[in-house]
């Protein structure tokens, strides 16, 4: 309806076409009214893909729509960035979202010609879960302490093939700062994500990685890896008996893996508020939260606020410490 330029109608008229814009009361109260996509830039049976699906089981009752549909869509490939690419283009309306690993902020470092801007072309939703990274093997490899195989890699100079979920990911960077502080070299052979890499460790294809421990936790569980030291300050509770590369001597190696919800950029911020809580709200469910923590994953329920700028300061330290190491993470 158009609006009258007289003074005295134009701050109802404001008022009225606030309710029908995009962002206003109107459009968050009848959101959602189809089927939502959470595109997953990962094959399935990785860490995001884990995460996605749990929380796609249960965010229609954390948006009261119980009759909606979410669907997990599996777009793999360069490291995240295709899936990422497809997101930063869909119709900024909620309906198409993005879970992404943290290698989404260390993208933009590894390659120069993106399709998309990881600041500029996204909206915050919610931080969702961290893991820590556990460094495991394939039992043939003898080895069943952290020093062991480093001394076992120091007698075979690059002889040693680590699997990654992607160059770029917390795996891979973590893989490449234990080679500087431990002086060691190994080979590095990225994957396409988290499951074909465990899928070659598994087989023998590989003799070890650095992954999130939510990935390989059934398999060190059922002794078919072996897992030989877990990052952050302290043990994990899915793992208890495995020791912090602290406690092996490298506690430099404390970073983790984390996993978070963006949309397009342009989705109305009464949508993301929506959203966000509805994450926040069934991530602090006391079952949800132990259902994770079994599988190594710390519930996180970051605000948009808060994700986008760890967004921001995980993209500035690791583009630092690429810079300041010379790190050879390119594809």
């Amino acid at each position: 309806m158009p609006c009258s330029p007289g003074a005295a109608l134009r701050a109802l008229c404001i008022a009225f076409c606030a309710t029908l814009a995009p962002g206003g009361t109107a459009a968050a109260q009848a959101y959602p009214s189809k089927p939502i996509r959470i595109v997953v830039p990962f094959p399935a049976g990785g860490l995001v893909d884990t995460v996605t699906r749990h929380i796609a089981a249960r965010l229609p009752d954390g948006l009261g729509q119980k009759g909606i549909t979410i669907v997990v869509d599996n777009r793999g490939g360069a490291a995240g960035t295709l899936g990422t690419a497809i997101v930063a283009a869909a119709p900024p309306d909620g309906y198409t979202l993005l879970m992404v690993l943290d290698s989404h902020a260390v993208n933009p470092h590894i390659y120069k010609n993106l399709r998309f801007n990881i600041f500029t072309d996204f909206a915050a939703v919610a931080g969702v879960a961290n893991s820590p990274l556990v460094v495991v093997t394939h039992p043939s490899l003898p080895v069943k302490k952290l020093q062991e195989l480093i001394t076992l890699a120091r007698t075979k100079p690059a002889a040693l093939t680590y699997a990654s979920p992607g160059a770029g990911s917390s795996g891979h960077l973590a893989a490449e700062q234990l080679k500087l502080l431990a002086r060691i070299d190994m080979l590095h052979v990225p994957y396409k994500g988290g499951a074909p890499a465990l899928a070659d460790l598994l087989g023998g294809q590989v003799h070890l990685s650095v992954m999130a421990a939510a990935v390989p936790v059934p398999h060190i569980r059922t002794n078919k890896l072996r897992a030989l030291a877990v990052t952050g300050a302290q043990r994990s509770g899915a793992l208890p008996g495995i020791p912090t590369a602290a406690e092996a001597g490298f506690p430099q190696l404390d970073s983790g893996a984390w996993v978070g919800l963006l949309a397009p950029a342009g989705t109305p911020p009464a949508i993301v508020s929506r959203l966000s809580a509805a994450v926040a709200g069934l991530l602090k469910e006391p079952d949800n939260r132990t259902m994770l923590a079994e599988q190594a994953l710390d519930v996180v329920a970051s605000t948009p606020a808060e994700f986008g700028a760890l967004i921001r300061a995980e993209h500035d330290k690791w583009g630092r410490l690429i810079e300041a190491a010379k790190l050879k993470i390119t594809q």
